[in-house]
């Protein structure tokens, strides 16, 4: 890419980029931060949640220091509980091991649970300002097209091929005198918001005369993608047994039970796969009186489309509880470390709409 390129699209980044709370004070901790929460989630989704946890974590101390429950309560919604519970890992690490403070060299930040190289080189060039190459969905799409790439981006001599332009990009931008932070979330917000995976606004997009899929009239075959995978169908029967308060018993497997999609470790409603003649509802410890067929949800988890049965009913005896069983009212269920699937049902629950 010639310096021309790096003159367009930063003018046209210092221009337009989008007010992000993670751009204000851009320290190592709030950019790591930033970037867990936004991979595999939408910038819109990430907003409020951000927001909400730098006020409960202001510091990696903080969150360090925090029970695991609390910093899952407090990354309810967002989904892909494993990056909470990595995140709470590495910050006790970066207390262990660097004093509390953020590393700042590469193998030190990719050392970290949950830090691989898109994510190490984001914290390095946007919190450091060192010359580091990142590479996320935005940036492949942009990439592909500006050299109109013919290759899958997701693997091999293609994904090699974006990373070397992502690294060209911000090395010879360094030396020009531009900083690295820039040039690359200039990239990132190109992707984001003109160079779209489908229908990008060419015409909006200040660096189209040096992209050679537009020269070609193609942009709509780039990036070389590898075919989606097959979607699955799974069916799971929830029961809500309340108490005579109205609580709802909530329950909790401990990590490692794959006997459900949805993640463990986590307050639930106790279910089992509606598919299984012979599946128990794990967690009660109690017979159960079913009372109605109450609704049907659908969710959809990684490449599987759930259909979620919520039935209602009452324990047949009294439900001894326990640290990973409890009664919840409907409100303190909803600031509990749940998964948005179980959001979903507590909220039909609350106001029940069939089928929807």
């Amino acid at each position: 890419m010639q310096p021309a390129f790096r003159k367009h699209l930063l003018g046209w980044f210092a221009s337009n980029a989008r007010t992000l709370p993670w751009r204000t004070k851009p320290g190592p901790y709030r950019v790591w931060v930033s970037e867990i929460m936004l991979q595999q989630t939408r910038v819109e989704a990430v907003r409020g949640h951000y927001t909400r946890f730098l006020q409960r974590f202001p510091t990696v101390r903080k969150l360090a220091a925090a029970d695991l429950e609390e910093v899952l309560e407090a990354w309810s919604g967002l989904g892909y509980y494993r990056r909470a519970r990595m995140l709470h890992t590495a910050a006790q690490r970066i207390v262990a091991e660097h004093a509390g403070r953020f590393p700042a060299t590469r193998g030190a930040v990719i050392a970290l649970p949950g830090v691989g190289p898109y994510t190490a080189g984001a914290i390095l060039s946007i919190a450091f300002n060192q010359p580091e190459p990142i590479v996320d969905g935005n940036v492949e799409r942009v990439f592909a097209r500006l050299a109109a790439l013919d290759q899958n981006v997701k693997a091999g001599p293609g994904r090699q091929a974006v990373w070397a332009l992502a690294t060209e990009h911000v090395r010879r931008g360094h030396s020009e005198g531009h900083a690295p932070s820039a040039l690359n979330q200039a990239v990132m917000e190109l992707g984001a918001v003109v160079c779209l995976p489908n229908n990008p606004l060419c015409a909006d997009c200040p660096v189209r005369r040096h992209c050679k899929a537009h020269k070609a009239g193609e942009v709509d075959r780039f990036p070389v993608l590898p075919g989606r995978a097959a979607k699955h169908d799974r069916k799971y029967r929830f029961v809500a047994l309340r108490d005579a308060d109205a609580r709802v018993l909530m329950v909790r497997r401990a990590e490692g039970d794959d006997s459900s999609l949805l993640p463990a470790g986590m307050w639930e409603l106790p279910h089992t796969d509606a598919t299984d003649p012979d599946g128990r509802l794990a967690g009660i410890g109690v017979p159960v009186r079913i009372a109605e067929d109450l609704l049907t949800r659908r969710h959809t988890i990684m490449n599987y489309r759930l259909t979620l049965e919520l039935l209602t009913g009452a324990p047949a005896a009294r439900v001894r509880t326990s640290a990973n069983r409890r009664w919840f009212t409907l409100e303190e269920a909803e600031a509990a470390a749940i998964s948005s699937a179980t959001r979903k049902l507590l909220r039909a629950l609350a106001a029940p709409v069939r089928d929807a």
